[in-house]
């Protein structure tokens, strides 16, 4: 297993080393997230020749948000150096550029799950399934490793199927101790409250668009998937939650703490509002626009 897929900053897009792929492969849809309609496989008028947005520092003002919350896992950078060995596809031939913006949401994915997997192997209380954890890490890197043929015809949506029953597991094993007792009560006598025979804290793909959740107790909670857009959580307690795919769009997260919440990445964090007072896990930084307007 290569040192570099065991360091979370890694698993994050180095702009330098990639050519634009997020900018050219990717399609835009006209919307509160971006200016412009663009579809898949033509470049952002804004990307410069360089490979550099010619707008970045003002992405958010000129109506480009979405690609201020966007993070390619460090795909971006595998594909361009590794997968294509450093070939532009300004150069390459048309066949050539098509495969690499084919293959390059399927090394999303996959280093998605890297990103995952590295952070699962560092709760200690998901130690049982650790070996399990390593061995789908090592396999996942494997699988990003391929040819362009090959990653074409990978079958992503089965690995990650896979990939996941570990990580639930790990999730369980690292919220057990942070659940409250009368949930842990409600799951052994078979009542849930509101989140049914699950337990109040599984908030599993939850609507909770707009939600009123202003210093609510979700320490430990499964916030797996759960649809958070615009809720108002200042104040709550996320210490500990597990934050894996939860859409925190325009979430209002001032003076939250997610204090070793695990799964949160940095294009979630950089969707939500927040302020100084957000007490954040080490895996994720500040965003720099909450400094204004949080």
């Amino acid at each position: 297993m290569p040192d570099q897929m065991t360091d979370l900053a890694d698993l994050r897009g180095d702009c330098a080393q990639c050519f634009g792929l997020c900018c050219v492969a990717l399609p835009f849809a006209a919307s509160a997230d971006f200016a412009i309609d663009k579809p898949a496989g033509k470049p952002c008028p804004n990307l410069r020749d360089d490979h550099r947005c010619g707008i970045h520092d003002g992405l958010r003002e000129k109506g480009f948000t979405g690609c201020t919350v966007y993070d390619c896992f460090g795909a971006g950078q595998k594909v361009s150096q590794v997968t294509f060995g450093g070939q532009d596809w300004r150069t390459g031939s048309p066949e050539r550029s098509r495969r690499m913006f084919e293959v390059f949401p399927v090394v999303r994915q996959l280093h998605e799950l890297l990103r995952y997997l590295t952070e699962a192997l560092r709760l200690e209380a998901a130690r049982p399934v650790h070996a399990g954890l390593r061995e789908a890490l090592e396999r996942t890197e494997l699988l990003t490793r391929g040819t362009p043929e090959e990653l074409a015809r990978l079958d992503v949506a089965a690995h990650r199927q896979e990939v996941n029953v570990l990580l639930l597991r790990a999730s369980e094993l690292a919220r057990a101790d942070a659940v409250g007792g009368k949930d842990r009560k409600d799951r052994k006598g078979g009542k849930g409250g509101k989140g049914g025979k699950r337990g109040a804290k599984d908030r599993r793909g939850a609507d909770l668009i707009g939600a009123r959740l202003r210093g609510a107790d979700l320490r430990g909670a499964s916030l797996r998937g759960a649809y958070l857009i615009a809720a108002d959580l200042t104040g709550a307690d996320l210490r500990e939650a597990d934050m894996i795919g939860a859409d925190l769009r325009d979430a209002e997260l001032s003076d939250a703490d997610l204090t070793g919440a695990f799964f949160l990445t940095q294009p979630q964090v950089n969707a939500a509002r927040g302020n100084a007072g957000t007490r954040l896990p080490e895996s994720v930084t500040r965003p720099g626009h909450w400094a204004v307007g949080g």
